[in-house]
């Protein structure tokens, strides 16, 4: 083995090197495409626009627009035709690109973040060629359409275990863990709609194609930051991919929710327009509430020199009454139902709510995470998961009186 090839395997590259890793890739993808959008626009006036029937059966997700999913399908017929024409085998194509994620995985593991990106993103565009391959030449089965979908799992997890492994000893890893769990649940959603018998098209901002993008692109053009920003450094951060797997970490989920509220709505019926926004109303009242809380007993401690005990419970008060008149009337309009078990009920609400956003914040304290985020995401996390749901199904259901169930459960 040359020296020149033991350079390139280790990583010990020029500044110059680094950067050329990380650009050739892209500038002859540039290249090809920015060839074919000049036919493509010829044909466009010639012929028509093109569709591609798989594209425009994928809906509205994502952020790529049906006319840049379009463009993209003509642009990979040529290479999907030719292997169709030779009957080449659409299982090969997948496991080869299991094969390249598993490569990208191990290279960014050892900092090697080119490479790792662009052969993650060379797995994504066999990925497109796999299916295509299979359904023009007849070779679908069941079989290989559960191969295709596992393993499409692994290629998409292994480039992120591999970041996971160099960022080990960094905050970073906790954004590797969340975007690799919101890139297995987008996927689990559709695929738990359509064992319960429901079609669910592409929904959310966040679809595989776009994941692969973004993860594989902000991965392997980090180089080039690096060696503007520190090009010394012989263990560099890799801010870009940093940013590609927080926005990943973040959409993913997003993505992921909007499926499950899809989901959701066509199992259970599309909801009223007034049911719609009683997630926001009831936010808006809490934190009205909040404000109100914070400013009684602000006032009464360094306005009029209160027992600072006795203001924070006044305080308490106030935002309580606040809060359970503002979602009584406002937000889950249940003024039509008693108060009083009402009242009892958002007293044991609002006490457990305390009790979870206390022990959320000292969860946060033992992994140092600084107060006001801790406060903040503890109470996101309390009220979508327990605080909300238990006043718009238990504390303002209707017909939640003495025991008896919500009126729609009722036979």
């Amino acid at each position: 083995m040359t020296l020149e090839v033991q350079d390139l395997l280790a990583g010990r590259l020029s500044a110059a090197e680094r950067v050329w890793s990380a650009a050739a890739p892209v500038l002859l993808m540039l290249g090809y495409f920015a060839v074919a959008a000049l036919v493509y626009f010829a044909r466009q006036l010639l012929r028509g626009p093109f569709r591609d029937e798989e594209m425009d059966a994928r809906g509205d997700g994502g952020f790529t627009g049906r006319g840049l999913r379009h463009f993209f399908a003509w642009t990979m017929r040529p290479f999907w035709i030719v292997l169709a024409r030779v009957r080449f085998p659409p299982n090969v194509i997948t496991s080869l690109a299991l094969a390249l994620s598993l490569g990208a995985g191990v290279g960014v593991a050892a900092g090697r973040f080119a490479l790792g990106g662009w052969l993650f993103v060379a797995a994504g565009f066999l990925d497109y060629l796999d299916g295509r391959v299979a359904r023009s030449t007849g070779q679908t089965s069941a079989g290989g359409a559960a191969l295709d979908s596992i393993l499409d799992r692994y290629v998409e997890s292994a480039l992120i275990v591999g970041l996971a492994w160099y960022y080990r000893h960094d905050w970073v890893l906790a954004a590797c863990l969340l975007a690799l769990t919101g890139s297995l649940l987008v996927p689990y959603v559709r695929a738990r709609g359509e064992s319960l018998g429901v079609k669910m098209k592409d929904v959310g901002f966040m679809q595989r194609p776009e994941r692969m993008l973004v993860l594989g692109a902000g991965t392997a053009l980090s180089p080039i930051v690096e060696v503007l920003l520190a090009p010394a450094d012989p263990s560099p951060p890799h801010r870009l991919a940093i940013a590609a797997l927080v926005i990943l970490a973040v959409t993913s989920h997003v993505t992921a929710l909007q499926r499950l509220s899809g989901l959701i709505q066509l199992l259970e019926g599309k909801r009223s327009r007034s049911e719609a926004a009683r997630p926001l109303k009831s936010l808006v009242a809490n934190g009205v509430a909040t404000a109100i809380d914070a400013t009684a007993a602000a006032t009464l401690v360094y306005a009029l020199s209160s027992d600072p005990r006795a203001a924070t419970a006044l305080g308490s008060l106030a935002g309580a009454v606040v809060s359970f008149t503002l979602s009584r009337i406002w937000a889950f309009e249940a003024q039509d139902s008693a108060a009083g078990p009402q009242l009892a009920r958002y007293s044991f609400a609002s006490l457990s709510t305390a009790a979870l956003n206390t022990g959320g914040v000292a969860l946060f304290a033992i992994l140092n995470v600084p107060f006001p985020i801790a406060w903040a995401l503890t109470r996101i996390v309390v009220f979508s998961t327990w605080s909300y749901p238990l006043q718009r199904d238990f504390v303002f259901a209707r017909g939640v009186v003495h025991g008896e169930p919500p009126i729609a459960s009722r036979p």
